[in-house]
C-alpha cells in the first residue's frame, strides 16, 4: 500500500464529488493505492482557498497548469467545464501523468481525436467519467447481457431526462450557450455511453434535434441551444434502438433509463430507481412469467464493499467512490480500464454523427 497525490481541475458539482470519492475510496474499497489530496484548482484563488479547506486538500491555486505540473501530483482528476479537458489532458500526458476525465470525453470530436492520441502516445492510465453504467444494477445488466441470458439483443430503448430547464421563463446560464453544453452535448453522452456498453457499437442513425425555449430571459442575442433532441439507430450486431434526451422533461429528475430485449427476454431500468434491475424471461412457466424486480445486494458488482444488507441500497455518490476504485486500480496495475478516453472517443463520435443527421435530415453511417 502507497499513497498517490491526487490533482482535482476543478471544486464545483463534480469537484467535490471526486474530493470525497478519493478521501473515502481508501477505506471503502481497501485500495493498493492511498489517494492523498493534494491540490484542488479553481477558478479564482479565493475559491480555490474555500474548497481545499472544505475538502480537505494540502494545497490550492488558480492555475490548473501549477496543478498538473507539480511534482506532487501524481494523477490528475479532470473536473472542468468541456472546454477545458483538452489542453489539460494534454499537459498532463505530456508529463506521463494519470488522467481521469469527466464526461464528455472533449467539448467536440475533433478535441477527443486529440485526446486520445496524447493519452496513447504517452502510454499513461487514462479514463473518462461515465458514473451511472457503473451502478451495481446496470453492472448486472451488463453482464446478463454479455451472458446471453435473454438471448440475442433485438431492441434497445434508452432516454436521458431531466427537468432542470424545463422554466422557459427561467434566466440564460453557461448551460444555454455553446453545442458542448445543451442537451447533446451534456445529457447525450451518457445513454449513449450506456448503450455502447450494453449492446455494442452504432452502425448508423437518424436524428432530429430542437431548441424549445430559444428565447430566455437574459439571452442577449445569443443563440440558446438545444434542449432536447432523438435518433433512431441501427446496431452493428443487427439490433435496432431509439434514444432520446431531454433537460425540459418534466417530472424526470434523473431519467437515465433503458430496456433491452432480447429472444430470449429482457431488462428494465431507470435511474430513479437506481437500486432495482427488472428482468424478463421468456421461458419462465406462464403462470409466472412477467418482469421480476431484483433488489441489487452483496452479491451483485460492487455493492458488498458499501452495504452488507441486500436492498439497502447505494446511492450517486457511491458511483463515484466505484470510478475511483476503478481509477487508482488501473493506476497500480499499469494499464486503462473501461471506459478510457477511447471508449469517450466513440461517445463524442455518435453525437458528431447525430449532430450532422439533424442538419441534413438524413441518415448517417458510422
Amino acid at each position: 500500500m502507497r499513497e498517490i497525490g491526487i490533482g482535482i481541475v476543478g471544486g464545483g458539482y463534480m469537484g467535490k464529488a471526486h474530493s470525497v470519492a478519493m478521501a473515502a475510496v481508501g477505506a471503502v474499497f481497501d485500495t493498493q493505492l492511498r489517494p492523498r489530496l493534494e491540490m484542488i484548482c479553481a477558478t479564482s484563488p479565493t475559491s480555490a482557498e474555500r474548497y481545499r479547506t472544505a475538502y480537505g486538500f494540502a494545497q490550492a491555486t488558480s492555475d490548473w497548469r501549477v496543478l498538473v505540473g507539480d511534482p506532487k501530483v501524481e494523477a490528475v482528476v479532470i473536473a472542468s467545464p468541456q472546454e477545458t479537458h483538452r489542453a489539460i489532458a494534454e499537459y498532463a500526458f505530456s508529463l506521463g501523468k494519470p488522467v481521469f476525465c469527466e464526461k464528455p470525453l472533449g467539448a467536440n470530436l475533433d478535441d477527443s481525436r486529440a485526446m486520445v492520441a496524447a493519452a496513447e502516445a504517452s502510454g499513461a492510465v487514462n479514463m473518462v467519467g461515465f458514473n451511472y453504467i457503473r451502478t451495481p444494477a446496470s453492472q448486472f445488466a451488463r453482464a446478463l447481457v454479455a451472458s446471453g441470458e435473454i438471448g440475442k439483443v433485438t431492441w434497445f430503448r434508452g432516454e436521458h431526462t431531466e427537468d432542470f430547464d424545463a422554466d422557459g421563463t427561467r434566466p440564460a446560464t453557461w448551460r444555454n450557450f455553446g453545442a458542448a453544453n445543451g442537451t447533446m452535448g451534456d445529457l447525450a453522452p451518457h445513454m449513449i455511453n450506456a448503450a455502447l456498453a450494453l449492446v455494442g457499437p452504432i452502425a448508423r442513425l437518424s436524428a432530429d434535434i430542437a431548441t424549445v425555449h430559444a428565447e430566455r430571459p437574459g439571452h442577449e442575442g445569443r443563440a440558446v441551444n438545444d434542449d432536447l433532441g432523438q435518433f433512431m439507430c441501427r446496431f452493428e450486431n443487427g439490433a435496432m434502438g431509439h434514444l432520446s434526451f431531454s433537460r425540459i422533461a418534466h417530472g424526470r429528475k434523473m431519467g437515465y433509463a433503458y430496456e433491452i430485449t432480447g429472444t430470449r427476454g429482457a431488462i428494465r431500468f431507470d435511474q430513479e430507481d437506481q437500486n432495482a434491475l427488472w428482468l424478463y424471461k421468456a421461458d419462465d412457466p406462464a403462470t409466472i412469467r412477467g418482469f421480476r424486480k431484483i433488489l441489487t445486494g452483496p452479491d451483485h458488482p460492487d455493492y458488498l464493499a458499501f452495504c452488507q444488507g441486500p436492498g439497502h441500497g447505494t446511492g450517486y455518490q457511491d458511483q463515484i467512490i466505484i470510478e475511483a476504485k476503478d481509477f487508482l486500480t488501473a493506476i497500480a496495475e499499469g494499464k486503462s480500464r473501461w471506459p478510457t478516453f477511447r471508449d469517450g472517443m466513440e461517445v463524442n463520435r455518435v453525437i458528431a454523427a447525430a449532430q450532422a443527421s439533424a442538419a441534413s435530415g438524413t441518415w448517417m453511417e458510422l
